[in-house]
């Protein structure tokens, strides 16, 4: 079978050393030791590449070998080693029930805190003590389609080479500057030295995010803090912030889910921003 390969591509076998290193990757301390990380499916894989990412292998199967041939092809052209392994190896590195067959070994691409604040943002998420990979990778993306300048994942929250997390970032991980492991209270001070008022996203808060005054202010520079799924924020993180804000909830429903929410407030802010850059001064 190894006769039927293009130059550059490869088939491995179970007992590959490259699909070992890659199994190694699925474990969060082995991330860390080697400092890569996996990334599936053709948005994530063909992102690293366009944006520059250390993309050190790629994994394939023989129909996404076909499906995706031009993406292939542009991993052969940046030198990347390309190896085709079985659906049931794809499986269990992608850890996902329906694999695209595409996974690519990647260097990490997080930033320190110091990183972000020159020059200083106008918009930045501070995720606290998050820890479903699936909401911590929606809030990225949407920090990424709202035009935010960068996301930080605090030491508590879940680690955004997290394979759910990365999928559910569709790319976006590759896309804006990334903080991971800072403590929350160390990027609240820096965000607040880089001129940035902090928002905490407390359904407790006496003012709702459709208050004018608070319309208002979200026009200027703003790190929204999002906290826990199941208990939010606790007292002393919204006592870091200059102003805690809750999400209107207009009919019946408890609450919205941290991605859902956390997506309102970006929007707003971003939309704020643009009224703001546009009229010279914030409004609804």
């Amino acid at each position: 079978m190894n006769g039927t390969a293009s130059p550059g591509i490869s088939y491995a076998g179970v007992h590959s050393p490259r699909l070992k290193a890659a199994r190694r990757l699925t474990k969060r301390a082995f991330r860390q030791r080697e400092r890569a990380f996996l990334a599936e499916g053709p948005q994530a894989v063909a992102e690293a590449l366009r944006c520059g990412a250390q993309v050190t292998d790629l994994f394939v199967t023989v129909p996404a070998r076909s499906r995706h041939a031009g993406l292939v092809t542009t991993a052969e052209g940046a030198g990347v080693p390309v190896h085709v392994v079985s659906g049931e190896v794809m499986e269990e590195l992608a850890q996902t029930v329906t694999p695209q067959g595409l996974l690519a070994i990647c260097g990490f691409v997080d930033v320190p805190l110091s990183a972000i604040t020159q020059p200083a943002p106008a918009l930045v998420a501070l995720l606290a003590n998050v820890r479903d990979p699936g909401n911590a990778g929606t809030v990225l993306r949407t920090a990424d389609a709202v035009g935010a300048q960068a996301v930080v994942f605090a030491d508590a929250s879940v680690d955004p080479y997290n394979g759910k997390c990365v999928r559910a970032s569709a790319g976006s991980l590759f896309h804006l500057p990334v903080v991971a492991g800072a403590r929350i209270e160390d990027a609240v001070a820096a965000m607040r030295a880089a001129g940035l008022r902090i928002v905490a996203a407390d359904g407790r808060a006496g003012r709702s995010l459709d208050d004018p005054e608070v319309q208002e202010r979200l026009g200027e520079p703003t790190a929204w803090m999002f906290g826990n799924e199941a208990w939010g924020l606790p007292p002393d993180l919204v006592a870091l912030a200059d102003e805690p804000v809750a999400v209107p909830i207009y009919g019946k429903a408890e609450s919205l889910n941290l991605a859902a929410a956390a997506a309102v407030c970006l929007y707003a802010s971003a939309r704020a921003q643009r009224v703001h850059d546009v009229t010279g001064h914030s409004g609804t």
